[in-house]
């Protein structure tokens, strides 16, 4: 059952879902994008580095991608740094990683 204010969103396959959880973006002193843009990306720190559930890393340059709202898998996202178009995926472990369209 869905607490009270929480509406369920239907789904192109026709699944209910959750409404996606919103955060709140700082910026990371990222400095190889704009400086409007640089909340939306952050260095990755090696295998060691957890990655919210609004984060995705780019395959192409290792940067990580943020977004003002949860990811999910099929979602896209665009990868400023390398001028990469990007789709979420699903991996291994709940976590998700991004793979490039073209």
């Amino acid at each position: 059952m869905t607490p009270p204010g929480e509406p369920l969103l239907d789904s192109p396959d026709g699944e209910v879902e959750k409404p996606r959880k919103r955060y709140t973006l700082d910026d990371m002193g990222f400095n190889e994008v704009p400086k409007k843009y640089r909340r939306f990306y952050r260095r990755w720190d090696g295998p060691s580095d957890e990655l919210a559930p609004n984060e995705a890393l780019c395959p192409v340059c290792k940067v990580v991608v943020r977004s003002t709202r949860e990811l999910r898998p099929g979602d896209r996202i665009y990868c400023m740094a390398c001028l990469t178009r990007l789709r979420v995926v699903a991996a291994g472990g709940g976590r998700l990683e991004a793979v490039t369209e073209y």
